[in-house]
Order: C-alpha cells, then structure tokens, then sequence
C-alpha cells in the first residue's frame, strides 16, 4: 500500500467515464440464482393436477371413441397453460424486478459531486464515502478515514471489529483496505473502488445474493393445508361417484370420466396461483411506489399494524437542517429576523464547524458546515490548513464528540466539541448557577421545535492525546439552534393513521421540548417520556405509561428495543422506523421493521423488512394502505372461489344421483376455469382499496383467510346459486325442454352469474350497481372474452356439438339471463347481510 497515491489526485470518475467503464467490466454484483427458464415454468405448469386430469380425460374419450371431442379438451388445455404460463412469468419478473430494487446504495464522488447511486453500478476507480453502518459495496483502498472499524466476520469468520487506515499508514496491505460485504462498525471513510463483482474478495469465494421471496408465508401454510384436506376429500368423493355411476349405469369408462370431472370440479388449484401472484404482484405495486418489501409476510401484516413507531428526523421532518440561531453569554443571534451575525459568536460558530467533519454525511453537520462557509466567509474563523489529529466519537455514555486539530503553527492541540447541552455542561464542569441559566435557554430554544446543540473549546499542550473526552479542560461557548421543518404531507398523514386506528408514537433523541413542539405540529397528542426516566420504570410500570404517552425523547438505541418489546407485550402489532446501525435490533424486534432507504444505513435496510426509498411519513401510510388492500382482496377472492366451486361440484355430483345426463362435462368445467383463473389472480388483484378502509381499525392478527365468516359467506352465495340452477334446470326437463337444450341454457345461467359473482364481490361495502363509475379493467376485458367464447360456443354448430350442446329458443335463453339476475341479487343480499 506504500504506493497508493495522494487523495488528492482522486476527485472521482465523470458520468461519462463510470458508464464507459460499467459497460466494459459489467455490473457490481455477484451471480444470483436466477429465474426459472421458459422451458422449466412450462413444465411445471404442466404439472400441476388440473391439467394432468384433463389430459386423462381427453384419453378416455379417445378411449370412448370421441376424437372430436378429446381434440376439443386437449385444445382448451393448450389455452389454460398458455393463460397460466403468462401469468406465473408475470409472477417471477415482479420478483425479479425486485431483487434489483434490493441492491446496495453507495455515495460516491460524480463529477465532481456527491451522488447516491446502486451499488451494482459503481466500477474501479470510482472513490466512495462511507460511514458507520454502511455495507461495504466493492475491494476499496482507503484513502483517509477516522476512528475506523470494520467488522469482517463475513469473510474472515472474525466477531471483533478491526482498525484500518488510510493505505500511507496502514502496517499491511489488507489494513489499508476494506472489503465488499464486510461493514463499518465505526468512524468514516473516503477509499478508492479497486475490484467490484466476481473480481472482488467476497465474489473470488462464490458468495451469492439471497434470492428475495423464497420463504414460506403464514398464509400459504395456511391455504397449503387447505389445499391438501379438500383434494384428499375430492378424490374419495370422484372414486365414489366413479363406482357409484358404473353401479347404477353400468358403464365403467362413463363412471370414470364422471369421477375426474367431479375431481377437476373440486380440486382448489386456484389458491396457490392466487397466493402467488397476490403477494409478488404485491410487493412489485409497492416497489413501484418506491417501498421495497425485503420480507413478504410483512406483506400480511401492514394490515394489521396498531402501532407506527417512527423517527422525528427525515420521516415527520424535512431533513433539511439549517442554522436557525446561535447563542453565547455575550450575544445572540436569529437567522429569521436578523442579517448579520455579531461578532462574538463568530468563536461559536468556528467551533461548531471544527467540531463537525469535512466531508459531512450528518444533514446537522451539512447545515453547520454550510452556515459556516456563508457567515464567516473571508474571516480568520475558518481553517481549511489545520490538520486533523484525532476525534472522540460520539457514544452511549456521553452524548458528545470532539474532535482534536494542530494549526500549521504546531503550538498546541485545539479540540472542538459539540453535542447535547447537558453532556456539554457535564464536560465543561459548570456550577449549578451557569447550567441552569443555559438549561433555561435551551428550553426556550426548544420551545420552538428547534434542536440545540451545545459547542465548546479546549487546548492540550503535548502528546500523547488522553483516552478520555472528560481529561480536556473545556471552555463552554455557547448554543446552536438548528431547524428541520416538518414535512407539509405529515399533518394529514398522521390524521388519517388516527382515523385507521393506528397510534402514532414519535421517537427521537431530541430534548423533551423540542420533541413536544415537533409533535405538536405533526398532530401527534400525548404524555412525553424521556430516556432516563424510562430507565427507572420497570415493565409493569412501563406498560402502564404506554396508555398515554406518544412522545418519547432522549431514548437511547437499546431504550428503542424495549419501547418495542413492551408495545408488543401490550398485544400491538408493531412497525418502527429506523435508520442507524443501533436501530437494528429494534427493527428486527418489530413485527414490521421499517428502515429509511436513502438515509439509513445498510444495517439497519437488512435488519428490516421493508424499506422506504423515499425518507417521508407517507411511504409508510402508503404501505399500511397496500396492506389493507391485498388482505382484504385475498378474502374476496377466496369467497369467489368457494363460491363458484359450489354449483360445479353439485351440478357435477347430483344429476348422477338424481338419475339425469351428466350435467358439466370435462370441457364444460375446462370453459369455466377461463373465467375462473383470470378472475382470482387479476380482477380481484387489480381491485382498488375498499372506500372507508382506512376509516377502519386495523384487522386482528389472529384473522385467517379462510375463517367462519369467509366460508359462510362463500357458502351462501355458492349454495344459493346451485339450488336455483337446478330449480331451473328440473323446470326446463319438466317443461319437455331436451336434455341438450337445457344443459345449454342452465351453463349459460351459470356463466353470466360467474360474472355476477365477481363483481359482487368486487366491493363488499358498497352495492354492485353503485361501483359503474369506478374502474377495474381487467373485470371488464375478462367479461368481454367470456361472453364473446361464449357466443362462439352457441353460434358456431361445431363448437356446439363438440360441447354436447342444442341452441334453445330466445325466450329460454332470455330465462337464463333472468336466472343469473336473480342470482346477483341474491349475492348483494347476502353482502348487506
């Protein structure tokens, strides 16, 4: 590393140059597995039980001497796989599109700016900037650093961080460098990309990408075990009707054909494909709403949640931070009403800014940084020459920084801190008097929804530097006050939460009146809890404040844990905002774990399970609305479903018993699964949020889709719709009708009250005839091709006698349409109901 140049000489690649460079080396990313080829989803649609027992049945009517009419099923088959292959490929590129979504961010030198781009986009030569909770994107040689540690327990197997420096000071060729997918525990640093990819360490050992969506859901243990009990039920019911048929007819090739029709009639295999495509759909329509949805059971729950536990910076603020004031013994100084600052902060302010780093990630030191550069602009205050010799970061134990610089004169080491006002006066070691005058402004400043931060000076004469912050005899100088405007949407987004019946509980390490006021204007109402008072509560206690608080200030990261733990304790269900590398535990301890994607770091993204790649209060209702949407169109669907499958299978199973011509054939049932499929995976998937639903409270975490009131409800309208077919069906065979002649006229009832069916259930709060004016495209494409296959199946004479069909009269046909209105309201009677 001896060889590695000055910092100097790597301003960072022009767009032009990075593009040039990405097409010749390719993407920064290691192989994943990848998506199942055409010919692979082919077969395996090809698999499944429904289609093996339609080509059984095409077989048996070879075997019955009916060419014409095998030709006709196997014909319909080659549809339904084509239909099904389209839609599972549509599944695997929304899963697909979202692993992209899931690379790794990295803020790097562009033109001369910085700039957050993918991960997979960075290329050698490209100079990152990374900080404390950032995943290490690609091989990068440092070219400065601070305070940094990086844990390599992903390459190394190593728990204990390990120091690094820049490579002009680094002992080893492997100090001075730090390697993809290891991650910064502490400090910051600036480095040179070297190797990205499969040329990277991480790749050189065939490390690979998890492949997002690949766990097994609640929900689809829950409908798999569905699944499983009605097909084992189905096949002993189509081998009894098998041997019942052949018992009264005498004819075991009929019997046979009777007992696989009745089996395809049964047999839910709709409910994988609708789970399937529910969820990854799902979780595309919120990557497409820029919420990227690490864990699909969080899917399940956004529906659920009670309480959004979110953080006041970047999610119900701006993120905007600006020098509001400055404060001293001596003067004072408001940027909103006055122009020029007096000359007696200028010492604050040059402190404040030594007190921050050069190369600010911080908004805090960004907006330091930046009122420093404007307001002692051609001053002596300003030290772009003074060298950085140590800093003391930040910690638990004291909420404070310093950071040591030697003058080009080399008389003396100078320190700068900053940080809360009591750890400042704790450094300082003021009298009682001195604190509580500064406390007093602090509140004041507070009052106002500002945050305060506190600067002091120190000199040391000679190394070497102490361990401890408390060993420099600092010299208090006074107060920043710094702004971060709420954000205009959060007033109306936190209403509309209460209105959901979801508690808002704002978090932050803000002091108690600054908290308060920020709340305030966020619509957020409630007791306020600080840190160190939470620390003597035990948990008893503390759930019994959690009645009533909604503002908790001072909170340490490890306070964030248990504020979770006891919410839910309580029996909430949780999501908690998080961006920081000490937010990972509570974001992992969170039902759903929330983390800030353009300003969060990587450890905390991973912790969660979802990620907001807009920092702002909305993508979270925004989320909790996608959440009520899915669950709630999961049920419809599944009411549909057990709806329509109830005349299939009666129509199937009682003509047998009643003594009458097999009603529904294999290619009859075939006809309705092109009705049936489309309507459960795209109509009620495409179906917009119920109005009212985020009026509603939250739905209970115990519900099941397949619970009493969905089977009632199911079994209602699929009961009602089977006994009025047959009504129908015996009038028409006692009024002399042919048998060919009423089986078309009761199909064609039940084909248009298929269509009713779904849009019934469209909307269960509102009557069918009230939602016109809304749209859902694919209900009314689907409808269209049904009806227009419809027509083809009574117009063209072939079609028709290969369904074992007979055109009726107009008025019986006028009769059926009368049937399947009746139907309808029958279906909206028991949606009132």
């Amino acid at each position: 590393m001896e060889n590695t140049p000055s910092p100097s000489t790597y301003p960072g690649l022009s767009s032009q140059a990075a593009q040039q460079l990405l097409q010749q080396v390719g993407a920064n990313e290691l192989p994943v597995s990848r998506p199942r080829s055409n010919v692979r989803l082919l077969v395996d649609v090809v698999a499944e039980p429904m289609f093996l027992l339609l080509v059984a049945c095409g077989a048996i009517y070879l075997l019955l001497g009916d060419p014409d009419e095998a030709l006709m099923l196997l014909g319909f088959v080659a549809i339904v796989v084509i239909m099904t292959f389209f839609q599972q490929r549509r599944t695997e590129r929304s899963l697909h599109a979202l692993r992209d979504l899931s690379s790794p961010r990295a803020l790097v030198l562009r033109d001369g700016q910085q700039m957050r781009i993918a991960g997979r986009e960075l290329v050698p030569g490209d100079v990152v900037l990374l900080a404390e909770g950032d995943r290490v994107p690609a091989d990068i040689d440092l070219l400065n650093c601070s305070n940094l540690m990086v844990d390599e327990s992903l390459l190394t197997g190593e728990s204990v961080p390990v120091s690094k420096l820049p490579g002009d000071q680094a002992a080893t060729p492997e100090q001075g460098r730090i390697y993809s997918g290891t991650l910064i525990t502490q400090g910051t640093a600036r480095g040179l990309v070297v190797a990205t990819g499969a040329a990277s360490a991480l790749g050189r050992i065939g490390a690979s990408l998890a492949a997002l969506g690949g766990e097994l859901t609640p929900i689809q243990q829950e409908t798999r075990g569905v699944v499983k009990t009605v097909a084992s039920c189905g096949a002993l019911l189509a081998l009894a009707l098998a041997l019942a048929y052949w018992y009264l007819n005498g004819a075991w090739l009929q019997g046979v054909l009777a007992g696989l029709t009745l089996a395809m009639a049964i047999l839910p295999e709709e409910l994988p494909v609708i789970l399937t495509l529910f969820l990854g759909l799902g979780a595309w329509r919120l990557g497409r709403a820029r919420i990227l949805a690490r864990s699909i059971p969080a899917i399940e729950l956004l529906g659920a949640t009670t309480v959004l536990c979110v953080d006041k910076t970047g999610t119900l603020t701006a993120n905007r931070m600006e020098v509001r004031g400055l404060w001293s013994r001596q003067a004072s100084f408001d940027a909103a009403s006055a122009s020029t600052m007096p000359d007696q902060l200028h010492g604050l302010l040059e402190y404040a800014v030594l007190a921050s780093h050069r190369q600010a990630f911080d908004p805090m030191e960004q907006a330091i940084t930046s009122a420093g550069a404007s307001w002692l602009a051609n001053t002596e205050h300003l030290h772009s020459d003074w060298q950085l010799i140590d800093d003391y970061p930040l910690s638990r134990q004291l909420l404070a920084m310093s950071r040591v610089w030697q003058s080009p004169r080399r008389d003396a080491y100078l320190v700068a801190a900053k940080g809360a006002p009591e750890a400042i006066i704790d450094l300082c070691h003021l009298d009682a008097a001195g604190s509580a005058s500064i406390a007093a402004q602090v509140s004041l400043m507070a009052a106002q929804g500002l945050r305060v931060i506190a600067v002091a000076s120190a000199s040391f004469a000679a190394p070497p530097l102490p361990d401890n912050q408390h060993v420099f005899e600092f010299e208090f100088l006074g107060l920043v006050a710094l702004q971060d405007p709420i954000r205009p949407e959060v007033p109306g987004a936190v209403a509309q939460c209460h209105a959901a019946g979801m508690q808002v509980v704002m978090i932050t390490g803000d002091h108690p009146a600054t908290a308060s006021a920020i709340a305030t204007q966020a619509g957020i109402h409630g007791a306020v809890l600080a840190g160190p008072e939470l620390a003597t509560l035990d948990d008893a206690e503390l759930s019994r404040r959690l009645q009533d608080c909604r503002v908790f200030c001072r909170i340490a990261p490890e306070q964030k844990l248990r504020l979770v733990q006891a919410f839910r304790q309580r029996g909430e269900i949780v999501a908690m905002t998080g961006d920081g590398v000490n937010d990972a535990p509570a974001l992992k301890a969170a039902h759903i774990g929330v983390a800030m994607g353009a300003r969060g770091t990587d450890v905390a993204r991973e912790a969660a399970a979802l990620v907001l790649l807009q920092d702002d209060f909305s993508s979270l209702l925004l989320a909790v609305q996608h959440g009520r949407r899915l669950f709630a169109n999961l049920r419809k669907a599944i009411v549909f479903i057990v709806a329509v499958h109830v005349p299939i299978v009666g129509l199937s199973i009682l003509p047998v018993l009643f003594g009458w011509p097999m009603l529904l054939m294999p290619v009859h049932i075939l006809f309705l699964q092109l009705v049936i499929d489309p309507a459960c995976s795209l109509v009620f998937e495409a179906e917009a949020i119920e109005p009212g639903a985020m009026q509603s409270p939250p739905r209970s975490p115990q519900q099941h889709l397949f619970d009493r009131s969905i089977l009632q409800r199911g079994l209602l309208q699929g009961g009602a719709l089977l006994l009025i077919l047959l009504i129908w069906h015996a009038l028409l065979r006692r009024q002399g009708v042919p048998h060919n002649a009423a089986r078309t006229s009761t199909f064609v009832a039940l084909v248009l009250a298929n269509l009713g069916l779904i849009f019934s259930n469209l909307s269960w709060r509102l009557p069918a005839w009230q939602r016109s004016h809304q749209s859902n495209r694919p209900f009314y494409w689907i409808s269209a091709i049904a009806l227009l296959l419809l027509a083809a199946v009574l117009g063209v004479p072939a079609i028709r006698t290969l369904f074992a069909f007979a055109l009726p009269a107009a008025d019986i046909l006028l009769g059926s349409v009368a049937v399947a209105l009746l139907c309808v309201g029958w279906f909206e009677l028991v949606k009132r109901r």
